[in-house]
Order: C-alpha cells, then sequence, then structure tokens
C-alpha cells in the first residue's frame, strides 16, 4: 500500500511542489473565488501525499503535524509545473504560478492566479485569474482574462447533436471579465461588471459527411465581439470554497450587450448556478451534493462560440462525460448529483460517484431537446489537508459511446 501512494506520490510530484508550503493556499483552475479563510487546527488524524512522502523517507515513520500558519497581508508566491489531461486538451503541459496574500487581518484570501499551458491538441491557453477582498470583506473585485489559440470541434446545435457531425474548428480568443460586488446584508453580495469576449481568426473545416454545418447554418463570421454590462449577485454560506460539506451557494448574473460598447449584435443571457451540500449520513464525513446550472439567452442572437455549451460555465466543470462544448445551444438546463465519501479514516483517500443531466436548445428562439445523461466514478486523493484540496481523478461516460477520463485539482462544484 505505501509502495503504492508513493508511486502515486511520484507521479504527481508536481502538484505536491504546491503543497509542501503549507503557508499556500493549494493552486487550482477553478476555485479563484476563495472564501476560505485558514484557521490554526489540529490535522493530527489526517494525511496528505505530503505526509506520505515524508512518512517513505523518514526512517522513523513520523510526521510533523504542527499548526498552520495563516496566510497574511505579505504575499506568498508559488512558481509549478505541472502535467494534466482533459478530453478536451488530452495531454497538456502547464506552469501555473498563484500570489495568496490578504488585504487586512479580517478580509478572506485573496488570489491572483494563472494557469498557463500547451497541449497535445495544439492549445495555447493563457489564463489569468483575480479575486480581490477588501478590508472586512465590504468588496469583492472578480476578474478572469484569457488568450487562447483554440483548435476544438463544435457537433452542431441542441442536445440531440450526433457525434458523427463532428466539425473541427479553429479560433482565438481574447476575455476581460471584471465584477465589482459589495456586501449588501450577511452574506449576501451584489454588484455590476463588465465583460469583453474576441473570438478572431475563426475557420471551420466542415461535417465529415459534407453536410452543411450548424455552425454555417447559424451564420459564420471570422470574428466576432461580445461587450456588454452584468448584474450580479451572490450567496455563500459554504463551509469551504474548495471542498464544501455542508452549505448553500447561489448565484445569478444578468448580462447585457450592446452594439454600442463594441458588441457585433446586441443580446442578453441569464444564468443562475445553484448548489446545496448536505452530510449523508448526518454522522458520516460523506456528502451528497446537488448542483443546478441554468444558462439562457433572453433576446437577440449571439455568435456562435458565445452561445451556451457544457464546460463552458466559468468552472469548466458541466457535462462531465463529454468533450467540451459537445452541446451548444441558446438554453441549457444542467442538473448533478455527487455522492462523496472516505475511503479511508485518515482522509487520504475518497471516491465519488456522480450522475448528471442536460438539456439544450438549438438557434435562439427553439424549444429544449433531449435530455442527455452523464454518469461516472472517481478517486479523490488528498492533497493538502488543511484546506481540504483533492487530486480529482473521473472517468466518465456519457451517450453515443461518450467516455474519458478528467482529472482536476479541486472539485467540480
Amino acid at each position: 500500500m505505501k509502495l503504492t501512494l508513493l508511486l502515486i506520490a511520484i507521479l504527481l510530484l508536481p502538484l505536491l511542489i504546491q503543497a509542501q508550503d503549507k503557508s499556500t493556499v493549494p493552486l487550482t483552475r477553478r476555485r479563484m473565488n476563495d472564501t476560505l479563510v485558514v484557521a490554526q487546527q489540529d490535522t493530527s488524524a489526517q494525511k496528505d501525499l505530503y505526509d506520505v512522502i515524508r512518512s517513505v523517507f523518514n526512517k522513523k515513520g513520523t510526521v510533523d503535524n504542527k499548526a498552520i500558519t495563516v496566510i497574511g497581508s505579505k504575499p506568498v508566491f508559488s512558481v509549478l509545473p505541472a502535467v494534466g489531461y482533459t478530453l478536451q486538451t488530452k495531454l497538456a503541459v502547464t506552469l501555473s504560478g498563484n500570489i495568496a496574500f490578504r488585504v487586512s487581518d479580517n478580509s478572506r484570501i485573496s488570489t491572483i492566479s494563472s494557469n498557463a499551458a500547451y497541449t497535445q491538441n495544439k492549445q495555447i491557453i493563457i489564463p489569468l485569474q483575480s479575486n480581490i477582498w477588501t478590508a472586512g470583506n465590504q468588496f469583492n473585485f472578480i476578474g478572469d482574462f484569457k488568450y487562447y489559440k483554440y483548435p476544438q470541434s463544435t457537433f452542431g446545435l441542441g442536445s440531440n447533436s450526433r457525434s458523427a457531425n463532428e466539425n473541427p474548428m479553429d479560433y482565438t480568443l481574447f476575455r476581460f471579465h471584471e465584477t465589482i460586488l459589495t456586501r449588501i446584508t450577511g452574506n449576501l453580495y451584489g454588484g455590476a461588471g463588465f465583460i469583453y469576449d474576441n473570438h478572431f481568426n475563426i475557420t471551420e473545416t466542415g461535417n465529415a459527411d459534407g453536410s452543411v454545418s450548424d455552425y454555417t447554418l447559424y451564420g459564420p463570421e471570422t470574428s466576432t465581439v461580445s461587450s456588454g454590462v452584468t448584474l450580479n449577485a451572490l450567496v455563500d454560506m459554504r463551509d469551504n470554497s474548495i471542498n464544501p460539506t455542508r452549505g448553500f451557494y447561489g448565484a445569478v448574473q444578468y448580462r447585457n450587450n450592446k452594439t454600442f460598447l463594441g458588441s457585433t449584435s446586441a443580446w442578453s443571457s441569464l444564468i443562475i448556478d445553484v448548489r446545496k451540500y448536505y452530510r449523508f449520513p448526518a454522522s458520516s464525513h460523506n456528502v451528497i451534493a446537488f448542483w443546478s446550472y441554468n444558462w439562457v439567452v433572453l433576446n437577440g442572437k449571439p455568435p456562435y462560440l458565445d452561445l451556451p455549451a457544457n464546460t463552458w460555465d466559468q468552472y469548466n466543470g458541466t457535462g462531465r462525460g463529454y468533450i467540451q462544448g459537445r452541446f451548444r445551444g441558446a438554453q441549457m438546463v444542467y442538473l448533478e448529483s455527487e455522492y462523496r465519501y472516505h475511503i479511508t479514516k485518515n482522509g487520504l483517500l475518497g471516491g465519488v460517484a456522480f450522475f448528471n443531466a442536460e438539456s439544450f436548445s438549438a438557434a435562439p428562439g427553439s424549444p429544449l431537446q433531449k435530455v442527455q445523461p452523464g454518469y461516472g466514478a472517481g478517486l479523490r486523493i488528498k492533497l493538502n489537508k488543511v484546506s481540504k484540496t483533492n487530486i480529482a481523478i473521473d472517468y466518465g461516460m456519457g451517450n453515443q459511446g461518450s467516455k474519458g477520463v478528467f482529472v482536476t485539482v479541486g472539485e467540480i462544484f
């Protein structure tokens, strides 16, 4: 058992570089809006991968479990290489950086993070995400900036689309999103933002059978801009934003794109993101989690690449079991449930079982189509026992022979 865990640790060594300095919050791609406040705590009964490595090379087999230092106003820097895998990128070599700090002693942890990558599919991914909390958590500044050189296939519109109609595309994306939230009362925040998405150098290969692609029927363009303002509301009552075990999360975003702001067309959309977590059974550490993500175009005709699509949500989490962009359309309704359980008492190993269902319409004005299920199971390996960050390795399946491995750091939702 110890040898097996050591081999896993060696394969994941780049990720462990972050875990070795436990005064930092582990870097994750999805959890930029970190609400976790790390406190002094007794973690002696818990184990993570760093403990495994130390116990293997420590002849006495003892592990120093001293209390963890809380992140303060002095920035903590982390830079690390890593290797990842997703259906849309295949193998990816990444260079990640993270700055974690507090603006004041009574503020939540602020982060500035990047996770640049070059993939087996010849994709260039350069993101920069920021989440800054002011003193007393009165204001929250959330930024999302991206440069993607992104060969990626589309499969047509609606959830009735067929995987056989794969249409290889290529484009470059420049994204600038900035949101400012202020506390209204308690855990309720509200605010506004500006969103700019520019897709350019857009090309398509076309459907393999020679039929006219949905992209062409929708209205092909070599470049598009979606530029507008957002209105936002947020309630976050989770006990841990990285790996919640109880609590509630709800977020609403209304987006209004205007031609006078540079948008190719005028259109608006609404996103409603709701999550709930329960201990189940109540006396255990196991968790059952529920997620509802609904993304709809309210009016107008968005550019094709700005239509709602699976795994293009803010955290790239929807639609396990399918490749990113497998389903796309003017309306997206998504539900998921996941059961998370401990395999070992010390928390080092855990498992999950998940099931999701999604339905998409085709072009604006069309009804929702067939519900497409996704399901699977996965392994969780504790990367950092203080923040409860896991390495997630999932195997997901869907209809029409869709299947694949999904590897990431942190929970999907």
